[in-house]
């Protein structure tokens, strides 16, 4: 594969344009409105897998958006690469903030892109990283280097909780069986120190709804004498903590699995600045759980967060009014081992219990999944890191990430595969934030490094 990187240099502009194309569709899963962009996302999808060089390609039904399914078989005797990623994007939103159209890509440059970085909705999550392993494919397929079998299965609704794809797993074993799973849809420390996520926290997300009075009540004729729901909710939420920031759910912290002193030192060798780190994100000082630094903080540790949270008047001037309801919508991040159904009853049941006499709870389970740690002596990171280690020039690290990515142990628990995850974005891409973006080198990377984890993974294979 030593001319992968002329191949690069060589398509990089239709490379990107392609990408731009298809950053333009507003593959929005959350909302109804978007329904029919994100059906043309998953026709765009699987016409890029057939134009790349997969044998067969079809939009599989499930009871929500399609899975887009393509394969190339080569050998039956050879190992089996299923390719994993999802074509739906975050909303947009707050649009404002948004230095440019959210789905009219740009490339701008950047302090750490200065080659440039494309910034539009799902540049980084998912779209730019899923389409590296396309090209990458493509390379393999035209220039006869593809060494074992590759399936892709590319989803529309990772961003609402990947249910349909849940459904379809389940009754595709046979269609999916693989070796290994391949996925980039995470990150890495920097354009310099790839890493390998080698964990991911699993999660609870709910919604509560706190109700008082049966209608928007005047501020001066009531305040005072009955329950507001806004204030109630914001008291409610601010006792989920205690001083240290310990999550305050009886039983939340039962199933939490302490890392050992060693494995906390092994974490502790990946390049981190604090310095840098608060700069980034134009903070004073890091917040969190006592007892624990930031990188353990956000990898090791299960947290509790607000999303967002509303009620009453919040318009243009003054409308002295106490709400009738006020609603939040709160993420629980989980660590190995605890269950994100049993947090989300846990949640409920206290959540219902601390609220007072004047007011009504309601918790509504949005959707969850298991936390995934992935062994470092495995073949598939065995040949991640060779890959890495040849296209970067150093080793890769490996980490633990804090994101989730739930169907990973779907995935182990119904295929019987270990999934591999190889990103190649940065914390800087302010993915489901404004303004998200993709380094163009990281983008370009990603199709260089790629075939050489196939390479490496059939010689170890072997």
């Amino acid at each position: 594969m030593s001319d992968i990187k002329k191949y690069v240099e060589q398509h990089k502009d239709r490379f990107i344009n392609e990408l731009l194309e298809i950053l333009k569709i507003p593959s929005v899963s959350a909302d109804p409105a978007y329904s029919q962009d994100v059906m043309d996302m998953a026709e765009a999808t699987k016409k890029a897998l057939e134009a790349a060089g997969c044998d067969f390609v079809e939009l599989c039904d499930t009871p929500g958006y399609p899975i887009v399914y393509g394969e190339k078989i080569i050998d039956p005797n050879l190992p089996t690469v299923l390719v994993y990623g999802h074509y739906d994007v975050q909303p947009p939103d707050p649009m404002e903030l948004w230095t440019s159209p959210p789905f009219e890509p740009v490339i701008k440059k950047t302090e750490i892109h200065p080659e440039g970085a494309i910034f539009a909705r799902g540049a980084c999550d998912d779209k730019g990283q899923f389409y590296m392993h396309v090209k990458a494919f493509e390379y393999m397929v035209r220039n006869n280097q593809l060494p074992c079998n590759v399936k892709f299965m590319i989803e529309g609704e990772e961003e609402v909780g990947s249910k349909s794809l849940g459904w379809f797993v389940e009754r595709n074993q046979t269609k999916l069986k693989n070796d290994v799973i391949l996925i980039s849809d995470t990150g890495m420390i920097s354009n310099q120190q790839p890493s390998i996520t080698t964990g991911l926290r699993g999660l609870s997300y709910v919604e509560v709804e706190v109700t008082g009075p049966n209608r928007d009540l005047h501020s001066g004729l009531y305040g005072g004498a009955v329950a507001n729901p806004i204030n109630v909710l914001s008291k409610m939420i601010a006792s989920l903590h205690d001083e240290n920031n310990h999550i305050t759910i009886p039983g939340f912290y039962d199933k939490v699995i302490e890392l050992s002193v060693e494995e906390r030192a092994e974490m502790a060798k990946a390049p981190f600045s604090l310095d840098h780190y608060k700069k980034a994100l134009d903070i004073e000082d890091v917040y969190g759980e006592t007892g624990y630094v930031t990188n353990e903080r956000n990898s090791i540790r299960p947290t509790l967060d607000v999303n967002g949270i509303w009620g009453g008047y919040t318009g243009e001037g003054a409308k002295t009014v106490i709400a009738s309801k006020a609603f939040a919508k709160i993420s629980m991040r989980l660590v190995p081992d605890q269950n994100w159904e049993e947090i989300t009853e846990l949640f409920t049941k206290h959540f219902e219990a601390i609220a007072p006499a004047g007011v009504r709870v309601q918790v509504k389970p949005h959707h969850g999944g298991a936390a995934y740690v992935t062994p470092i002596d495995s073949i598939g990171y065995q040949a991640a890191n060779k890959a890495y280690t040849e296209s970067f020039g150093v080793k890769a690290i490996p980490v633990r990430s804090g994101g989730s990515i739930p169907i990973v142990a779907l995935f182990e628990k119904e295929l019987k595969s270990k999934s591999i995850l190889m990103g190649f974005g940065l914390d800087s891409d302010a993915i489901h934030s404004p303004n998200e973006h993709y380094g163009v080198f990281n983008y370009l990377k990603g199709i260089e490094t790629i075939p050489l984890f196939y390479k490496y993974y059939v010689e170890l294979a072997k």
